[in-house]
């Protein structure tokens, strides 16, 4: 992690160096790959076909909107600081007008159940942000995921050789 600070203007600062935001929301898209299966089963046994189909496209959205969500933070955060929180304002303003709109252009469909679409964007946005804060580090010296947190990550043992 590396900050580049321009003394003349902070707004101006710019963040070099793997981006946290990735990190986090590339956890969060592998944890919703995770429990896709089960969420579009219960999805079937609670709406039948149609509502399989509807939770399908709502994780779809949801996982979609969060890579969006941490390619925007890291791509404006090497620009500036300014950069960063405009795009995350904006972004989250053009990401929920795309949600919304891509709900209106399929809400006459005859395979879309609206109850199962609306309540598995908004469980799964909400149940994402949750189990993945058990995963956060709070702290500077590790910013984005707790080392060794991650979905995929596998603990490193360090051996010395003697």
């Amino acid at each position: 992690m590396n900050v580049h600070v321009n003394e003349a203007n902070p707004l101006l600062s710019r963040f070099e160096g793997p981006s946290p935001a990735m990190q986090v929301g590339l956890d969060m898209i592998k944890r919703g790959a995770v429990i896709a299966p089960p969420l579009i089963l219960i999805g079937a046994l609670i709406w039948g076909t149609d509502g399989a189909a509807s939770v399908a496209l709502g994780l779809g959205l949801v996982l979609v909107n969060v890579f969006v969500s941490a390619w925007i933070i890291a791509t404006c955060a090497k620009i500036s600081f300014a950069a960063m929180a405009g795009g995350a304002m904006f972004g989250f303003l053009i990401r929920l007008g795309i949600i919304s709109a891509v709900v209106i252009l399929v809400r006459n469909e005859t395979w879309v159940d609206l109850v199962a679409l609306g309540v598995t964007i908004i469980v799964t946005h909400l149940g994402l942000l949750f189990w993945e804060l058990r995963y956060i580090s709070a702290s500077l010296a590790y910013p984005g995921l707790k080392p060794g947190a991650g979905l995929a990550s596998k603990p490193h043992k360090e051996s010395v050789a003697s």
